[in-house]
């Protein structure tokens, strides 16, 4: 996945995703986090990546994303384990 951190505080993250998909995905696990106060995406244009963003109170923006990703593996793992039982 090609990303890049466009701004990186403590309690605030930028990154540009070129997968709209998987920034998608990300926001919906980091808004299940009651650490996080925001998350939004926004596309310029289509051509553009994806710049997704994060604030955080009591956990840093960092570590939210960390533990999404954790989430989004855990749930994908269990997604294969199911099809393979079918």
């Amino acid at each position: 996945m090609e990303y890049e951190v466009l701004k990186h505080d403590k309690n605030e993250i930028e990154v540009a995703i070129q997968n709209l998909t998987l920034a998608e995905i990300l926001r919906v696990f980091l808004n299940k986090d009651s650490a996080v106060e925001f998350v939004a995406w926004k596309r310029d244009h289509p051509s553009k990546p994806v710049v997704l963003k994060v604030e955080t109170k009591g956990k840093t923006a960092k570590k939210a994303i960390e533990d999404a990703i954790s989430a989004i593996e855990k749930e994908s793992e269990k997604l294969v384990a199911s099809v393979k039982k079918a």
